[in-house]
């Protein structure tokens, strides 16, 4: 029978070889910590650009539905919406100022709370709403956008909806915008 012999290095691990074991998988463990922390990120910018067009969409369809107070520019304003103090909108008689006090209330979120913040919006939602170039058909354009607070800096958006509200130099500002097309349809 044949003796086993081991020489001085091939006894086990050494304890070296342990200590980078445990640096090589703490180093990947970080990295997928911090993948992490860049996908969940990712995912509230998402759910805040749906909610956004959401918000967006409801306005378009109150001012379709209004096309005559659209057209007479009852919906266009130069203040910014959202942030504002929480009125109450049934005493609002004309539909249009209803429709602007109703949609102040969905930017600032306090069809949700948790405790005394608002946060059934977007992260410090504004609205604006202005009136572009229509055709020479008689067509209103009409330009929503919602800005809001994004959650890592990019390149700031081209429009001036919630422009500097959002830090400096504007890079966690983001913003949707949505064109209502009124046309002409007299004969």
């Amino acid at each position: 029978m044949s003796e086993m012999r081991y020489t001085r290095g091939s006894r086990g691990f050494t304890l070296i070889e342990v200590l980078i074991t445990v640096l090589i998988l703490a180093i990947g463990l970080l990295g997928l910590a911090s993948l992490q922390m860049t996908s969940l990120n990712s995912q509230v910018e998402a759910y805040q650009r749906a909610q956004a067009v959401l918000l967006l969409e409801d306005m378009a369809n109150r001012i379709r539905a209004n096309a005559v107070a659209a057209k007479a520019g009852d919906y266009i304003v130069g203040a910014q919406y959202g942030l504002l103090t929480e009125e109450d909108c049934s005493t609002k008689t004309d539909a249009a100022a209803r429709d602007l006090c109703e949609w102040n209330i969905a930017l600032a979120g306090s069809g949700v709370t948790l405790g005394a913040e608002n946060v059934g919006s977007v992260l410090a939602a504004r609205g604006c709403i202005e009136n572009i170039a229509g055709s020479t058909d008689g067509e209103t354009n009409i330009r929503l956008t919602i800005a809001w607070q994004g959650m890592t800096p990019t390149k700031a958006p081209s429009s001036s909806c919630g422009l500097d509200q959002y830090g400096d130099p504007d890079s966690l500002r983001r913003t949707a915008s949505l064109d209502t097309v009124l046309a002409n349809l007299a004969l």
